[in-house]
Formats: structure tokens, sequence, C-alpha cells
């Protein structure tokens, strides 16, 4: 559950465009913080108003010698200041009545001292019982292109924001923002510029919450370690969704923590970069991998339209470049189907016949050269309805290629699509890229994969749907499991109460009979009639057959009364002190395709599902999908689909296809169950669930309590 609501832009509006500004502390001594401040507010639209009791001016503006003294109430107040003047600067804030403070000062949580952290959480405290938001503390500050709010001690690009695409820039380093920020240089648009500090109060996700509904912003930027309530982050992030803002996020700080503490193995599989993963799938995020990621896919979706499809053209006058688009296009799935007869037929009227006319399309470099065709080329690529999208492929920079631009740019908005530029020549700022960075219609990456996987983002997103999970059998369900947590009394449930919660969502489970000696495993052996599976039934033990408290393949009643034998005795001799429930006498399901499916309840993330392959595969090579509870079975498809091993589910050397559709109805099931009882249960776990032609079966479940 969040701890709060996401901060909107009505919320932050004094920091996000203030009216007027404070700078207390302000001076007029080079290289202060203060005095830094102020020359970079030199083209701010709104008032300013420097507070420095030594000073009657600085740089042209009255300086004021308190908060009182001013002619009103500003929105924002700047403490330039050490940290040990914080706190009542702060009160000086509040009794003026002062919304927004942002505070410069170190020394506080990020110092990792005791007196640190108990000075944050006093300014934190103090500021929320009097309603004024706190930018910080150790905030290098903010930017505001549209306004020329540029709040902050550091250097910064100059600019103001002219009408046109643009990003929204958030970052929880301010140094990192503001590195980020130089794309400006090349031709790159921000409209704002934002950081955090050490978060006391606004975060990345009041950021994002805030961006998600400024009209000055096309697209979202996100650079963050971490943040105290994920979930408020995946709120803002459905905030920005609702909006049609494309969020881009890089998640620092992604070390496989894992699991550690996780009882079920499906529980110890998701590590803390695939919860985010998940989160921002949920959020309808768009995910990059690399930080030098981050601005061109989100410069890409500030421009981009509506996506008309998902097959791409590549149109170069190097063969090399050609060649490696189709090598890319097949690592990152992105089709490069081959062009319509009619455009085939118009490609050989314009390139040279020892030139094949296919997808990708290398012109050669006479007609690269030969801007009439060049141009002729790129437009019956572009009207061809299979693509959705032009790769092309700059290999050089010079200045007669810069002429291109403007008439590529026409082509790109007559139809629709973007133009993607592959900047391949290392001249990184040469003859053009300004130009091309500034284009509306055309995007430029630094690498051909990274061109190849801004346009499957792209496309992927525009097929995106929200997952609409089954709640219609939650009711019922919830009535079956109820009395079967409360009777509960150690920290897991035995395999036949698990299983019976499994039943009650409507998950396949074996026919089974727990029997308490020898003589009656022997009578149920004889109802069977079956090739049987015998398991110890114990809250105690979670994994039964590393200690030999499960016996396969058994038939007939004396198989059946010393397999009971040996389980007992074997689970007393591990476990002397276990509680052993009984033993359990299944029927023996088939050998089919193994998976592994389950969910925990993770810090900060609520109910988390995750699936792979199961037996020997789990271990060997870690192949699962993980997402937040719940999907609906589509989703749970898709998940599946995902997997490595995916072609396994469709048959594999002889070995017959899976039922799918049974497989993901079971696991959204199991999803739904997870959110039902997020307050019960901290883990569960189904393995193996055996995917068969005709149905899949629930052969083992583990259900771990949460502990009050």
């Amino acid at each position: 559950m969040m701890t709060r609501a996401p901060y909107t832009r009505d919320d932050l509006l004094p920091l996000l465009n203030p009216q007027s500004i404070a700078v207390i502390g302000a001076s007029a001594r080079p290289g202060s913080f203060g005095g830094r401040t102020i020359e970079n507010l030199a083209g701010y639209d709104g008032a300013l108003y420097p507070v420095n009791e030594k000073y009657d001016e600085i740089a042209g503006h009255r300086c004021y010698p308190s908060l009182d003294a001013l002619p009103q109430v500003p929105d924002m107040a700047v403490l330039t200041t050490p940290a040990a003047s914080i706190e009542a600067l702060l009160e000086d804030c509040i009794a003026a009545g002062v919304p927004a403070v942002m505070i410069y000062a170190s020394g506080f949580s990020e110092v990792a001292t005791d007196e640190g952290r108990a000075a944050q959480d006093r300014i934190a405290r103090r500021a929320a019982e009097a309603g004024v938001r706190i930018l910080g503390p150790n905030c290098v500050g903010l930017l505001n292109y549209t306004s020329g709010a540029r709040v902050t001690f550091a250097g910064t690009p100059e600019g103001r924001l002219s009408d046109g695409p643009a990003i929204g820039l958030v970052c929880q380093s301010g140094a990192l923002g503001f590195a980020l920020a130089q794309a400006m240089e090349r031709g790159v648009a921000f409209s704002h510029v934002v950081s955090c500090g050490n978060s006391s109060d606004v975060d990345v996700a009041d950021w994002v919450s805030a961006l998600a509904t400024d009209p000055s912003c096309t697209a979202i930027a996100c650079a963050f370690e971490g943040i105290s309530d994920p979930l408020r982050f995946l709120a803002a992030a459905q905030t920005a969704w609702d909006a049609g803002k494309p969020l881009i996020v890089y998640k620092m700080a992604v070390g496989e923590e894992g699991a550690a503490a996780a009882m079920s193995h499906t529980a110890s599989l998701a590590g803390s970069s695939d919860l985010w993963e998940a989160l921002f799938d949920r959020g309808g995020a768009v995910s990059v991998q690399d930080f030098d990621a981050l601005l061109e896919t989100a410069w890409f979706f500030a421009k981009a339209p509506a996506a008309k499809g998902d097959g791409v053209a590549m149109l170069s006058g190097s063969g090399g470049a050609a060649i490696m688009s189709a090598d890319f296009a097949e690592i990152t799935g992105v089709p490069m189907p081959q062009p319509q007869p009619a455009v085939v037929d118009r490609l050989k009227e314009l390139i040279p016949p020892f030139v094949p006319a296919r997808n990708p399309c290398d012109v050669t470099a006479g007609v690269i050269n030969d801007m009439d065709t060049l141009l002729a080329c790129a437009d019956a690529l572009l009207g061809d309805p299979h693509y959705g999208a032009l790769i092309y492929g700059y290999s050089y920079a010079y200045d007669t290629a810069t002429v291109r631009q403007p008439h590529l740019s026409k082509l790109a908005a007559k139809h629709g699509k973007p133009i993607v530029y592959v900047w391949l020549t290392q001249l990184m700022e040469g003859p053009g890229r300004r130009e091309a960075e500034q284009d509306p219609n055309v995007a430029v990456v630094s690498s051909m994969r990274r061109g190849f996987e801004i346009i499957r983002a792209w496309t992927a997103r525009a097929a995106r749907t929200h997952p609409t999970p089954d709640t219609a059998l939650t009711p019922m369900a919830r009535a079956e499991v109820e009395p079967i947590l409360q009777n509960a009394t150690g920290r897991a449930l035995g395999e036949m109460a698990s299983k019976a919660i499994l039943s009650a969502y409507g998950i396949p489970v074996p026919a089974e009979r727990r029997v308490t000696s020898a003589a009656d495993a022997a009578e149920a052996a004889q109802e069977f009639n079956c090739a049987l599976v015998m398991k110890v039934d114990s809250p105690d033990i979670l994994h039964k057959s590393d200690i030999g408290g499960v016996e396969l393949n058994i038939h007939g009643p004396e198989e059946a009364r010393a397999a009971y034998d040996r389980i007992m005795i074997a689970c007393h001799k591990a476990h002397p002190d276990a509680q052993i429930d009984g033993i359990l006498v299944q029927e023996m399901v088939p050998q089919g395709l193994e998976l592994i499916a389950g969910f925990r309840n993770a810090e900060g993330f609520g109910p988390v599902l995750t699936v792979g392959l199961g037996g020997i595969l789990t271990e060997v090579l870690a192949d699962t999908a993980t997402a937040l509870a719940p999907v609906d079975s589509a989703t749970a498809r898709s998940m599946l689909r995902s997997l490595r091993g995916a072609r396994l589910l469709d048959g594999y050397r002889g070995a017959p296809a899976v039922d799918i559709d049974r497989v993901a109805q079971a696991i959204a099931a199991l999803s739904r169950l997870a959110v039902d009882f997020p307050d019960r249960i901290a883990e569960f776990d189904v393995n193996p669930l055996i995917c068969l032609p005709d149905r899949c079966v629930a052969v083992d479940g583990l259900a771990v309590l949460r502990q009050t």
C-alpha cells in the first residue's frame, strides 16, 4: 500500500513554475551559492527577491533584509546557506506563508550519521505539519526552460524553450541531471530539468506525476537510484500513461539482492531488477538499460507520432550499414519485411540495375549523392504500409549531407512516420547533427542497435493494453480459503492445505488422499489402482524431496505400505521435531512440460508473480518472467511467450504442444489469489505445474504465511 499519493502538478506548481522566488543568503560574492543562484536567474521572467541583510542591492535587484520585508509572499524560497541555519530559516518560511522551499545544504541523511538523519527528519516533519513542500536538502536545483527559472548554484546550459517537442527530465542525482541537460548544446529541447537531493519530501515519483500533466513537455525522462515507496512510482507512471505522455526510465542500483529470506523457490527467483522491470511494465514506462540510452530514447518518443505498424525499412548508401541493420533487426525482433511489389518496381526505376530492390535498401554511393533520387527512394519506402518507420544510415557527416535534412523531414511529416538517423560517423557533433536533433520529424541515435531497440519499444508501447483480470471467481474462492488460513498455526501450510487453496481458485490438482498409517496407504493404493506418488505432508518440511520425503512410481498396496514406512523414517530422522500430518497418496500425473509458478509479497511492491521453466531448467537457466499481480490470461500468455524456452510450449523434438490457454488461465488465477490475501500469504510456490496437451496440473504447492 502506498504511503501517500504522488503530488500533482498543482501541488508542485510553486516549485515547477514559480512566479516569484526569494533567494535567502543571496550574495554579491563571486562563486558563492547565493551569488551563482542570482546569476543563473538573470533571464527569469518572474519576480526575484534577494534576501540578505548585508546588502542593499545585488545584480541590479533590490536586496531585502528578511522574508517579512518582501513586498509579497514568494512562491519559492531558495535556502543557499549552510546546514546549521536551515531549521531556523525553514521556520521563517513557514511563518511567512511560503509554500515551497528548496535547500542546497548538505550534511543531512546523505552523511549517514544519526545527527544528520535526525536533522533531516525534523525538517521533513516540520514542513509536513505546515503543508510546505521541500525540495532537498542536498539538492543541486531545478531548471525551468519555459520561464528561465534556472534555480541552481551550478553551471547550466543556456536556452529557452520554443514551441515544439520537449523532454521533462527527472534525475535523482542533480549532477547527472545537469550532465544530461547539456544535450541542449546539440539541439535537444528540455522543458524542465529537476532533481531531488535527499528527497526528504518531493521525490522522483512526485516529479513524474507533476510533469505528466504539464503541457510544456511531450515526454518524460527519469533516472534514479531508488525510492522509499515503489508503488508511488507506479502510480506516477500510470498518471503519465493515462495522460498519453511517454515515460522513459533508467533505474540505477539494480544489483541482484534477490530474496535471501524467501522460503519458497519461486519467491527467491525474482531479484530487485526483475521487480522494478515488472513495475515499469505495469505502469507503461519504457525501461532502458544504459544511461546513455535515456535521452536518445526519450527524445525519439517526444517527437514520434503514433506508430502505424511494427515493420521498419532501412535506407543507406553503405552496404555495411545495410547488413548491420539486418543483424540488429533480427537481434531485437523488429520486423524488416520486404517492400510491396509496387514499391519494388519504383525502386528499380531509381537505383542502379546491379542493386537489388529490397529491404534493407543499399542504394549505393551514387544515389546517396543524388538528392532527388535519394528522396524518391525514401518517399517510396515511407509510402509502403508495411513500414512504420525508416532507418537512415548516416554514415558520413559533411556539409553536402546537411542539405538533405529539411527534405527528408518533409517526407517524414508527409507520411506521418519518423525517420531515425543512425549516426554512424565518429564525428559526433559533425555537420547535420544539430539540425537533425532539432527537427521534429527526425530522431538521431548513436548506434544501429539503439535505433532498433527504440523502435521495438515504440511499437510495443503502441500495442500495450492494461491487464483486465477476471475477478468473478474471487468471492466464492475467498470463502473457501478463509477457514484454511484461519486454522493455520505454523509458518507454512502443508501440501494438502496448499493445494486445497489452489483448487478453490480453479487451478487443477491431482486426486489424492492423506493417510496416517501404512495400512491406510495400502488401502489408498488399492482404491486408486494406478501409478502413485507418495509425499510427506508437513508444514515444517518445506523441501520434501531433499530428505527422502517423496517417492515416485508406486504400484499396488505392498509398494505403498513399504514407501510409507521409508518416508516416515527418513522424515523423522531429518526433522525429529516436525509436525507430520500424514502421507499424501496421489495419482501420478503423466510426464509433461514442467513449469514453476508462484508469488511473493515483496517489500514495497506488493504481490509479485513469477513464472518459469521447471525441473532442472529452473536452476540451470533461471528462465523466468515476472509481473506485478494481478495479471489476466493474455498477460500470463505473454509472460510464457517471453521465456527463452518458450518453444517448448509448442512441442519440441516430437514432444506434444501444451494447452497454453489453460496454463495461462491457471497463472492468472494464481495471481488473483496473490492479491486476495496479501496480508495473509507471504509466498506461494507451485512446483511443478505439469503442462499437457489437454490440461495442466499443480502437482505440488507450498503456502508460506505472513508472520504478524
